[in-house]
């Protein structure tokens, strides 16, 4: 009888190219948002916080373009750092707790290519970022309103930043095995390029050393081609800035393909 039953059903059907990309992303997606006032409350609030104590002990003392407020020039550059740290942090965290959990292993059981599981991390990874961004943005209208020079110039580097970022979180959270390891990357790396890329400064008020430190550092010029997004004034080329940011995130983009390809980790 339940033999007989076993006959009756039909076949099941597979559709040939199919792809699990849509269900990772909107896992990863998932994921975030249902854990909102980690992901998106505090970041908002950190850089509420920054705005409150930089703008209030540092505006009216500290020039930094001419005829721009030091408040108005603090705003991108909070958004902006925001932005790369929590587009860093969505792959890298999500990766490392499935590790430790046990059931990273289920990423290779569906029919995944390395071009989903890529995909799906590094979209995840620029939507949280550009959600964060946006919403910065629009509590800092209470503080003081923001005019956009170029819609274009701030989306290309919102969307190119977070992009390096969250490439390299897969590749953090690839390569860490725990959250020991993975705090290497946030406390010796992305830290200290954050706070030396101009965040709360123009780097020409620097020491020559460190004008020159700050022009290696990739960071700079995500912060300085999206300021200039706003501003049409910018301590680079914004041409310049997007040339470094694109090949940072070519570069890293492959890396990552061939971790992927290679299975690093992934099938141990």
């Amino acid at each position: 009888m339940t033999q007989l039953a076993q006959d009756s059903l039909p076949p099941l059907q597979t559709q040939p190219g199919g792809s699990g990309f849509p269900t990772l992303l909107f896992k990863e997606l998932k994921r975030f948002w249902k854990v909102g006032g980690q992901t998106m409350a505090a970041p908002v609030l950190s850089a509420l916080l920054y705005l409150l104590v930089f703008a209030h002990i540092l505006e009216g003392r500290v020039n930094v373009y001419d005829k721009i407020p030091y408040t108005a020039f603090l705003i991108p550059g909070l958004m902006m750092m925001s932005m790369l740290q929590n587009a860093f942090a969505n792959p890298s965290s999500s990766l490392v707790q499935s590790r430790m959990g046990g059931n990273l292993i289920f990423i290779l059981l569906p029919p995944l290519s390395h071009w989903d599981i890529f995909a799906a991390y590094l979209l995840a990874s620029i939507i949280r970022g550009l959600v964060v961004g946006i919403a910065i943005g629009v509590v800092s209208l209470f503080f003081i309103p923001l005019q956009i020079y170029s819609y274009l110039w701030v989306l290309t580097f919102a969307i190119l930043s977070c992009g390096v970022m969250g490439a390299l979180g897969i590749i953090a959270g690839l390569w860490s095995e725990k959250f020991d390891q993975l705090s290497v990357f946030q406390n010796f790396l992305i830290m200290p390029a954050t706070f030396l890329s101009g965040v709360f400064y123009s780097i020409h008020s620097l020491p020559p050393f460190w004008q020159t430190v700050s022009h290696w550092n990739p960071i700079f010029y995500t912060i300085d081609g999206f300021r200039y997004g706003f501003f049409a004034v910018s301590d680079a080329s914004p041409w310049h800035s997007l040339a470094v940011v694109g090949s940072v995130f070519v570069v890293l983009c492959l890396i990552l393909l061939r971790m992927l390809i290679s299975g690093y980790k992934l099938r141990n």
